[in-house]
């Protein structure tokens, strides 16, 4: 993640003026709060800190057009405030089983979606596991274990238009509101 590409909650982002189509992705991210290297899966989970709700907008038109070219997502998803973050960081003994959690995508008030993070492909303690392999992490650090299930309009096949406000809403987490100027 480029950090100079974050943003808070509340916040508009601009349309970047090369796509023609804007995406958004609820993901629920884990944020390190305890330096490590070679850690194993079964102590990941202890060097979480908290959570907090990632919005990680996509310039969809050009990540297609980027990833024909093997040049991976590029500035499909590194584009000014693309990864919009919060409302808060909640911490990790408030939250027993971050998959079970309930979530909702809410477009100018019109609820688009609701899941669960049930069926994540890979659990938070494998990916610090993985990442911490001959490496550090380090606090402050942030892991996702992706997109919640249907939990972007390309799955749902509707379109952002300039202007939207997009709520993303995670149970114990709050709402991270961001709107598409």
């Amino acid at each position: 993640m480029d950090t100079y590409a974050v943003a808070g909650h509340d916040n508009q982002v601009a349309w970047p003026s090369y796509s023609n189509w804007i995406d958004y992705e609820l993901e629920l991210v884990a944020v390190i709060g305890r330096a490590g290297r070679d850690i194993s899966q079964d102590d990941a989970n202890s060097h979480i800190f908290g959570y907090t709700i990632l919005n990680d907008l996509s310039a969809r038109d050009e990540q297609l057009k980027c990833m024909a070219t093997s040049l991976g997502p590029a500035k499909g998803k590194d584009f000014e405030q693309s990864n919009v973050m919060g409302p808060c960081i909640v911490t990790a003994d408030e939250i027993a089983d971050p998959y079970a959690l309930k979530v909702e995508v809410r477009v100018n008030d019109e609820v688009w979606s609701t899941s669960t993070g049930a069926e994540a492909h890979f659990r938070y303690n494998q990916c610090i596991a993985y990442a911490s392999q001959a490496q550090t992490i380090h606090a402050g650090e942030m892991f996702s274990t992706g997109t919640f299930p249907n939990c972007s309009s390309l799955e749902l096949q509707r379109i952002v238009k300039k202007g939207d406000v997009i709520e993303l809403e995670v149970e114990k987490v709050g709402v991270l509101r961001t709107q598409i100027v």
